[in-house]
Order: C-alpha cells, then sequence, then structure tokens
C-alpha cells in the first residue's frame, strides 16, 4: 500500500530514482510510488530534492515532511503532515 494513514497524517512509500532527467512523481511502482529526481545520490541531495518536490506537489511545508526509513537504499518511507490519505492520493496520484 502507498499511502497509509496515521494519527497525524499519512506514510508514503516511495521508489525513487535518482540522477533522471527531470524531477517528477511517476505511477505506483509495486507498493510504492515512483519518484525520479535529477539530484546525485551522494550526501543527502537525492533525498532533499525529494522533499522539496513532494511539498511543492502537495502544498505542504518541506518541514512537514519526515523521512522515515531509506535514507540510503532506492525504497524510502515518509511521513507527511497535515495531510488525509485521502487528500495526498488526490495530489499525488492524478
Amino acid at each position: 500500500m502507498i499511502l497509509t494513514p496515521t494519527d497525524d497524517g499519512v506514510l508514503l512509500k516511495v521508489r525513487i530514482a535518482p540522477k533522471a532527467s527531470a524531477n517528477r512523481i511517476g505511477q505506483p511502482y509495486g507498493d510504492a510510488l515512483k519518484v525520479s529526481v535529477t539530484a546525485a545520490p551522494e550526501k543527502g541531495k537525492a533525498n532533499a530534492a525529494l522533499v522539496k518536490l513532494l511539498a511543492k506537489t502537495l502544498g505542504i511545508a518541506k518541514s512537514d515532511i519526515e523521512l522515515i526509513s531509506g535514507q540510503t537504499d532506492r525504497n524510502k518511507t515518509l511521513k507527511l503532515r497535515g495531510l488525509s490519505a485521502a487528500e495526498a492520493e488526490a495530489k499525488l496520484l492524478t
């Protein structure tokens, strides 16, 4: 499941593709959402680009996105505060 509701937001599973030609949110990839970023996976640059892209797409502050797991892995889990699963789904999967 890509989105899992929590008490104060939602957990989002992401499969990141660093060093892509453009920053974009793609389609579901297994039980995660595929997201491409142009940043290289070094010194947290790809993670920062991911957070920035998600914040812009979802209309929330970067501080409302927390990387829960997968700091050095392609598969990541992020906590999005202040959104319901329905709101996040509408903005990410349309």
